[in-house]
């Protein structure tokens, strides 16, 4: 198993920022979306209230799910200053502003009350955390008896010539900065094994985190009342 490299924690440059909303996320963002609402209809989670996002980078994700159904709102937090910055350019491009809000939030420190949110969704914030189970932690924390996490990351590959394989597969047409940067990610995700510890540490039951495509792991739980 390839061992864990961490990489930056905050993508913060307006370059950074540039270069990873540029990237085409759509189809991933699509599945995402659908996932986590087919994951509301099993746990019979409602959605009509305001979702928070963890890490929602350039709000990518928060635009596909208000562009489908007026009723959504979305709290989107990130650490980035400046993929805050391009994410309020995509939210207002969209006409979404009324649905969608974003702050600049540690999500090491969550400023928000115990069972604060029905729905607390996340999509690839867990490889820039160098101890992911503070975050974790938190993300449940926040959700309130009867609500879900619904929570997708990278996941690490078992060898060098798998993660080049992911590369070639998924970042054949990205230039060479996105391609590095697709690398690093991989290089500094979790493999399901690890996730499910972490979940494990505080009730959650393992089976919660499965493996759900060839680079992808997701955490999706109901928090029981």
């Amino acid at each position: 198993m390839l061992p864990r490299v961490l990489e930056p924690e905050v993508m913060d440059s307006p370059e950074e920022a540039l270069a990873y909303d540029a990237m085409d996320h759509r189809e991933v963002n699509r599945q995402f979306v659908d996932d986590l609402l087919e994951a509301a209809r099993r746990f019979q989670v409602p959605l009509e209230e305001v979702i928070l996002d963890v890490g929602t980078g350039t709000a990518q994700i928060p635009v596909e799910l208000c562009s489908r159904d007026p009723r959504y709102r979305v709290l989107g937090i990130d650490l980035a200053a400046a993929m805050l910055d391009l994410g309020m350019v995509n939210v207002e491009a969209a006409g979404l502003r009324e649905q969608i809000q974003l702050q600049q939030v540690d999500a090491k420190q969550l400023p928000f009350a115990s069972g604060s949110f029905a729905c607390v969704m996340s999509n690839s914030i867990v490889h820039h955390i160098p101890d992911p189970a503070v975050v974790l932690r938190e993300m449940w924390r926040v959700v309130r008896a009867g609500g879900m996490v619904f929570v997708r990351d990278l996941m690490r590959p078992p060898d060098q010539a798998t993660l080049d394989h992911l590369v070639r597969t998924y970042a054949a047409e990205a230039d060479s900065q996105q391609q590095a940067m697709f690398r690093a990610s991989l290089h500094a995700a979790l493999t399901v094994p690890e996730v499910r510890q972490l979940v494990e540490a505080f009730g959650c039951p393992a089976e919660t985190v499965q493996a759900t495509s060839d680079r992808h792991w997701t955490w999706a739980a109901r928090k029981e009342e």
